[in-house]
């Protein structure tokens, strides 16, 4: 089963290296991983995406990373409200005839052209996995030349509350 976690670390050298690790030991694939700094410089947040046989291996993923010094928080957020996006550069080969078929495929998508070469173009998209994988396909019998993606990024939607609520007031005549 395909799990989202998201853990807070000390944001120190090395620590990537031992949680990838970690992982690796204990052979659990990890199908993307993006790490960024937080709000805070010294914080870093890490999204992995990871593939777990059952319950029992996502809980033993969970205590592990807790287990480690510099993490500071783990969380699954799989089956919460969240917000996840994706990056992807797709540099497709281009000839200049077919450069307008490729910028309307990209319209829909909100995608952009972010480089013309003489023989490709190079578009990027950011959205859910499936919008990226949709977009991909479209773009196959064009020939991608090159292909990067970040992998999933995300955190917990915000509450339902607003913070700027005013109390409710009646007035008693």
């Amino acid at each position: 089963m395909k799990r989202t976690i998201i853990a807070t670390v000390n944001n120190t050298s090395g620590v990537m290296n031992r949680i990838t690790g970690l992982f690796a030991r204990r052979h659990f694939n990890i199908e993307s991983i993006t790490v960024g700094m937080t709000e805070n410089p010294s914080v870093s947040r890490m999204t992995f995406v990871v593939n777990v046989d059952n319950q029992r291996g996502l809980d033993q993923v969970i205590k592990q990373l807790n287990k480690q010094v510099d993490v500071l928080k783990v969380r699954d957020i799989t089956d919460d409200a969240i917000v996840a996006r994706e990056l992807a550069l797709i540099k497709v080969v281009a000839a200049p005839q077919h450069r307008g078929e490729i910028s309307s495929l990209a319209e829909p998508f909100r995608a952009s052209i972010v480089d013309v070469g003489r023989e490709s173009v190079t578009l990027q998209i950011t959205g859910d996995q499936q919008k990226v994988e949709a977009f991909i396909d479209l773009l196959k019998p064009y020939g991608i030349k090159e292909l990067a993606r970040t992998g999933i990024t995300a955190f917990k939607r915000g509450t339902n509350k607003s913070v700027f609520e005013s109390p409710k007031y009646s007035i008693i005549n």
